[in-house]
């Protein structure tokens, strides 16, 4: 077959088909199974005691005055939560939401997600601790921990 291009489209077509195949490369490796997986939370974050979900457990039966904030997207929470939580997603929380819900700095709140996979909750927990919240408790084992130990959920 005879290239009848000129030589700048000849070149401009060469270069579309490499960037073409470039972004075809760039997608199957972050979508497949070169993909890096979701972060694991921190072990700890400064200034909050890790409780497991048998110890939410104990804390609400022993703590009437708990405050609980999921921390997930509303659609997660609609499809379950933990009795009691408020619903607050930490990408739009913000200090005057807390105060609303607890304006008390020192009385105890439990923040916890979807789980040791997500980071949301420990990012609630950073903000609400800057904002001077000081009885902060983290579930970090959080909504996955608690659904697979079976515990009661609440549905919307």
């Amino acid at each position: 077959m005879v290239d009848t291009l000129p030589p700048g489209l000849r070149q401009r077509s060469a270069f579309l088909f490499l960037q073409g195949l470039l972004l075809a490369a760039l997608i199957l490796v972050s979508t497949g199974p070169f993909a890096a997986e979701k972060p694991y939370a921190p072990a700890s974050l400064p200034g909050a005691v890790v409780v497991t979900a048998e110890e939410v457990v104990e804390l609400t039966l022993s703590r009437p005055e708990l405050v609980i904030i999921d921390s997930r997207k509303k659609t997660e929470y609609s499809k379950g939560h933990i009795e009691g939580a408020v619903n607050l997603l930490n990408t739009a929380m913000r200090r005057e939401d807390m105060e609303a819900i607890c304006a008390d700095k020192t009385r105890p709140i439990v923040f916890y997600c979807n789980g040791v996979r997500c980071l949301r909750s420990s990012d609630a927990l950073r903000k609400a601790r800057g904002w001077g919240y000081r009885n902060t408790v983290w579930f970090r084992g959080g909504w996955k921990e608690w659904t697979d130990k079976r515990l009661p959920v609440i549905a919307d």
